[in-house]
């Protein structure tokens, strides 16, 4: 019989040996491999500590690094250990001899294999299994600190009457040791089967006993506690039914127990917890009873069990009981659900308000004078005009604006004011050669504030700018205006050094600058050095003569990418802006607490809740992490990140929020209070986008408390598609300074509107109060349309706008040529009972191509507009002038001049042309109209030609920050002579 500890290995064949000096160069290839891939594995955490300390949020690198690590160790240890000590005795137990077999003997050649490296192969298998196990769950330290840091909410489940916190930061720990749990057991029983087996413990063909009493026990205790362990999971289900989704009638993301959970599954689960633990009992009691008869019949029981009561019983009682009388069956359980959704959401408090939709006042000339205090109407469209402010405030090629840009609120004589906001940040593909030193040296920062007013425009359609030029100047005043930090600046950059960098340019010639922050990581040592060269696999970072004492690296410099990386346990809004706070450029970052384990409440799936018509065309305004499904959510942290310096500071917002807490409690000090939240930088913080998406969806369905209304669908919205573009998605809600009907005085409000499920007329206007150091602040209305009349929704406003034959045939002559039309936001105002709706509408052509606002569109009621201004628009919808319009600021209404004479009587025959076009259209002589577009666009072309003559000679372009000074409009609208540039647009090009 052979020897069960061992026995010969073979014959040694004796292989020729490399030589020495072979195996020295192996051996170096071999240890320098090894140091390559150590340095490697250090350069990225050397790397990482270095960023964090530089932004002074060390403790949040150190406690995520110890708590992986800890994570890493504890249970790769339990389960290395649990599989190397079921191995080790099951080796132990084995049986001293075995029966005589074709099995046994073939098995005898793998025991004499393996015999020499019994110690190493046990090492090797329990090693790889706790590497695996440990990195597994470090993955969780986001679960172990919100468990072990939890905090109660202080409010409980309708079902179970557990604290919410249960359900928010316990059970997802509980579950995780679960499903470990069960990996350590079946790995133990796989390894131990897979032993017994190879030692003779258990026999497949080999006659007698099918396995030893040992090999017997051994295993009845592993399956055992497997039994039992799914014992405490069908315990843990039990509470997994307050969290658990399923599709059912209004939504396909229900959240909670129906009626046949509360009696068929609930019931369920508790007498297969209790057959479980009598199963595990009966495998336990193999170690006295030495058969498997009594516990393979217990599992039988089990299996069957969960057959017939956990899966056909509550079918029986979903077809028989609740089918027949489903609403009211339903009813207490949708009431729950519905409670727990609002509140999970922060829309318990909306209030919905019956809207008629109707004007109902008669005199137009006090309807007409109401507009102006019932809301600050913006015609500047953020989403339309950044190649606007691309043209006339970029002024280098080696600068640009984001493609979206921001409203904000600005004072001016003690006036709040709608402001259109930009930075001027830094794009390298224009820079005028790309190199290294060009791309990581020299242009290293934008420049400046854009800013333009929200409710006005100059007679030419461009922007009126309150803060413009290079250097910015205008209505902000002082402050820094270097911009290292921003949303378009991607790529590292090496400031400080002996390099100096590109600060601006200006009439008298280039500026350069060396930066005087503190942000970043120091280069001076050449560890630091060698850690980046490996780190962005640059190896001149590490020789280059460009870096010296001073230089610092800069990275990781969009503010979400700061803000993500200082708390990776915050999810952040897909749009930070910027604003001038304490003259300093502050980015401002809304960042949500959530979780998935809300008790009853529906859940959301981020990325598509707030999807949009921007974010189809724009990924940087897409939320974080889009797949995340959530069902609770608070705007819980305003985040700033300093523009210069890139300091990030982390507010709190909401004082309530126990998630919050919870993550406050695990990362103590790197979120400051809300009482250190400065009154110039409240001024500037707002209701955040995102997560009023997030609650307009929800409130799609969920504007309705009656659980009937609910179960039956009737009062179902949707969010309309923005009938501005042809992207096919949702229209983007509105910052708009506005008065709601319960309102006295106008307040800064985001806006949307719904329309009812698969139709296209208004169904309700949600608005909320986004001026944030408001006693308002975040409180949500609705006003309701009623069911039984037909309001327009913007789809039918717009469709009708495009339908009017005058109106047609206006914007046919300002597609004119080679002309485009972009229709700007169409923005609802609720007004005496009615609907005001106001588009702007720009035309983009000619030579310069970038659009220009032409046309405002007005609809109130039946009465429709199309005209050169609002008050014009305003003043033919309602019939009458307001007698509240102050007198026009001579900045803003009177076109700019052309200091060419040259250009000046191209204008004026193009002046010309288009009144003789407009006099033929009117006759609808086609002819004529001809006629004069040609004859426009001949004038329009020596103007262009002798402007850019003009330009290159140095000859006087004009006055504005239009390089193109008096030259045409690209609408075929010429400019008028004689009149000052807008005020705020003057600046070099």
């Amino acid at each position: 019989m052979p020897d069960r500890g061992g026995g010969p290995t073979g014959p040694r064949i004796r292989v020729g040996r490399p030589s020495r000096r072979v195996r020295t160069l192996l051996m170096t290839l071999g240890v320098l491999a090894v140091l390559g891939m150590a340095f490697t594995m250090f350069a990225g955490f050397w790397t990482d500590w270095l960023w964090y300390r530089s932004v002074k949020y060390s403790s949040v690198f150190t406690t995520t690094l110890w708590t992986k690590i800890g994570l890493f160790f504890v249970f790769g240890l339990l389960m290395a250990l649990a599989v190397g000590f079921n191995i080790w005795l099951a080796h132990r137990l084995r049986p001293p001899l075995s029966a005589m077999s074709m099995e046994q003997q073939s098995l005898d050649r793998y025991r004499m294999g393996i015999a020499p490296y019994k110690t190493w192969l046990l090492l090797g298998i329990t090693a790889l299994v706790g590497l695996i196990a440990g990195a597994s769950a470090s993955s969780q330290w986001r679960t172990w600190l919100m468990w072990v840091n939890g905090v109660p909410f202080h409010q409980k489940d309708p079902q179970f009457h557990l604290d919410v916190s249960f359900y928010a930061f316990d059970l997802p720990w509980y579950r995780f040791l679960l499903g470990f749990g069960f990996a350590a057991a079946i790995l133990s029983l796989i390894a131990a089967a897979l032993t017994h087996y190879l030692y003779g413990g258990l026999r497949i063909t080999s006659p007698g006993a099918r396995a030893t009493a040992a090999a017997t026990g051994h295993l009845s205790v592993l399956l055992g506690l497997f039994v039992a362990l799914k014992a405490i999971a069908y315990w843990l289900d039990r509470y997994g039914l307050a969290v658990k989704s399923s599709d059912f009638k209004a939504t396909d993301d229900w959240t909670g127990l129906r009626y046949v959970d509360a009696n068929a599954y609930l019931p369920a689960k508790t007498i297969l917890f209790c057959i479980a633990v009598i199963c595990a009992l009966l495998f336990f009691a193999t170690l006295w009873r030495r058969t498997w008869q009594l516990p393979v019949i217990g599992f039988g029981l089990m299996v069957l069990s969960a057959i017939l009561i956990g899966g056909l019983y509550p079918a029986i009682v979903q077809k028989f009981q609740v089918q027949p009388n489903e609403q009211a069956k339903e009813a207490p359980y949708v009431q729950k659900n519905l409670k727990a959704t609002r509140e999970a959401y922060g829309i318990d408090d909306t209030k919905v308000s019956d809207y008629s939709g109707t004007g109902t006042t008669e005199d137009k000339s006090k309807l007409r004078d109401d507009v102006g205090s019932t809301a600050s109407i913006r015609i500047l469209d953020p989403n339309i005009v950044s190649p606007t402010f691309q043209q006339l405030q970029q002024i280098r090629n080696y600068y640009a604006f984001p493609t979206n840009l921001d409203v904000d609120r600005y004072s001016k004589d003690g006036k709040d004011q709608d402001t259109v906001i930009g930075l001027r940040e830094l794009n390298l593909n224009g820079i005028p050669k790309n190199n290294w030193i060009n791309d990581h040296f020299r242009y290293t920062h934008g420049y400046g504030v854009v800013a333009a007013k929200g409710t006005a425009a100059d007679p030419n359609g461009q922007p009126v700018f309150t803060e413009s030029d290079l250097p910015s100047k205008g209505n902000l005043g002082t402050y820094e205006q270097q911009v290292y930090y921003g949303e378009k600046t991607t790529t590292y950059s090496i400031v400080g050094g002996p390099q100096k960098e590109i600060d601006y340019s200006d009439d008298s010639g280039e500026k350069t600058t060396s930066y005087q922050g503190k942000s970043g990581v120091n280069l001076a040592n050449p560890i630091n050095r060698a850690a980046y060269a490996v780190a962005f696999n640059e190896p001149q970072i590490l020789y280059s003569g460009a870096i010296g004492e001073g230089s610092r690296i800069l990275y990781n410099r969009t503010p979400k990418e700061r803000v993500e990386a200082v708390a990776p346990w915050l999810t952040i809004d897909g749009d930070a802006y910027p604003a001038v706070v304490n003259h300093r450029i502050q980015w401002i970052v809304d960042a949500y607490t959530t979780t998935n384990g809300y008790p009853y409440a529906s859940r959301t799936t981020l990325g598509d809740t707030t999807a949009d018509s921007l974010t189809a065309t724009n990924n940087s305004r897409a939320v974080v992490a889009q797949q995340n499904q959530v069902n609770y959510i608070r705007n819980s942290v305003k985040a700033t990140v300093d523009a210069y310096t890139g300091e990030v500071k982390l507010y709190q917002w909401d004082t309530k929020d126990p998630v919050l807490k919870t993550w406050m409690k695990a990362f103590p000090g790197t979120v400051e209070p809300r009482t250190a939240i400065s009154k110039s930088l409240m001024d500037h913080l707002r209701y955040p986008q995102d997560l009023f998406k997030v609650q307009r969806e929800l409130l799609t369905r969920y504007h309705v408390t009656n659980p009937t209304t609910f179960l039956s669908g009737s009062e179902v919205w949707q969010v309309p598609d923005d009938p501005t573009n042809k992207s096919g998605n949702a229209v983007p809600p509105y910052y708009l300074s506005m008065k709601m009907p319960d309102q006295s005085a106008q307040a800064f409000s985001l806006t949307t509107t719904f329309t009812p499920n698969g139709r296209d007329n208004l169904s309700a206007f949600m608005t909320v109060d986004a001026e944030a150091g408001t006693g308002d602040y975040g409180k949500i209305r609705i006003l309701k349309l009623p069911t039984s009349t037909t309001v327009d929704g913007p789809k039918q406003v717009q469709s009708q706008f495009n339908s009017e034959q005058d109106i047609a045939e206006s914007i046919k002559l300002l597609k004119g040529g080679d002309s485009d039309i972009e229709y700007g936001n169409l923005l609802t105002v609720p007004l005496d009972g009615g609907l005001l709706y106001v588009e702007p509408v720009y035309v983009r052509g000619g030579g310069l191509k970038y659009p220009l606002l032409r046309k405002v569109l007005v609809s109130y009621g039946d009465k429709t507009a199309f005209e050169n201004t609002l008050d014009e628009a305003l003043n033919k919808v309602f019939g009458a002038e307001s007698s509240t319009t102050p007198p026009p600021d001579q900045g803003t209404t009177q076109p700019p001049m052309s200091g060419n004479p040259t250009v000046q009587a191209a204008l004026n025959d193009a002046q010309k042309a288009f009144d003789a076009g407009q006099e033929a259209l009117k006759k609808n002589d086609w002819q004529a109209y001809g006629e004069a577009q040609k004859d426009l666009e001949d004038a329009l072309k020596r103007a262009e030609d002798a402007q850019a003559k003009a330009d290159k000679t140095g000859g006087t372009g004009g006055t504005g920050g239009n390089r193109s000074g008096g030259s045409p409009s690209p609408s075929g609208s010429p400019r008028p002579s004689g009149s000052p540039s807008p005020s705020g647009s003057s600046g070099s090009g």
